[in-house]
């Protein structure tokens, strides 16, 4: 009977010690997921300015996402085929009011002019003729008045927009004066 208990002495101190060693190795687990999760919180959150930084890094400020249009040319999807609309618009109208102008008589030898279009967010627009560098034989105060006179009154213009907000745009319209 000795034995007997002895043995089953050992086995109760066997699985007592093994019991601990489970409870051990469970808490060392419980630990170290502990210790590791707390590097998950150790990160550092980007600044605001460090945000806004990389996001006006990353818009191209050289195209808008959608071009100026017309009423006409709003009902375009294709964005290609609409911006070609509008320039379309655009020189047409802009040749109708010259066309009835002076400028063909006061410069015979004009043949296209080129303006430079500047559309506000306000859907203003202002026009201005660029003349070659070297160019001397047109004067450029006649010729940019008799533009402020003639190219008033268009339809409105909706400006180009460029992540939702309204935005100034520039281009260079070439406008035929004489149709031959």
């Amino acid at each position: 009977m000795k034995i007997k208990e002895v043995l089953l002495n050992k086995i109760k101190i066997a699985f007592v010690s093994l019991t601990n060693m489970r409870k051990i190795i469970q808490i060392l687990l419980l630990l170290s997921i502990l210790f590791n999760s707390c590097q998950y919180f150790d990160k550092k959150v980007p600044s605001e300015k460090d945000l806004l930084q990389k996001e006006l890094k990353a818009i191209n400020w050289n195209e808008v996402d959608e071009f100026p249009s017309v009423v006409k040319c709003d009902k375009i999807e294709n964005k290609t085929q609409r911006q070609q609309c509008f320039f379309e618009v655009m020189t047409q109208l802009i040749q109708e009011k010259l066309s009835k102008d002076t400028l063909s008589i006061l410069y015979p030898e004009l043949d296209i002019i080129e303006l430079k279009v500047t559309i506000f967010p306000n859907s203003t627009m202002q026009f201005e003729p660029q003349f070659p560098t070297d160019s001397v034989t047109y004067d450029k105060t006649k010729i940019d008045s008799i533009l402020k006179i003639r190219l008033i009154n268009f339809p409105k213009v909706n400006p180009a927009i460029k992540r939702g907000i309204p935005v100034k745009t520039q281009f260079i319209l070439p406008v035929i004066l004489k149709v031959e």
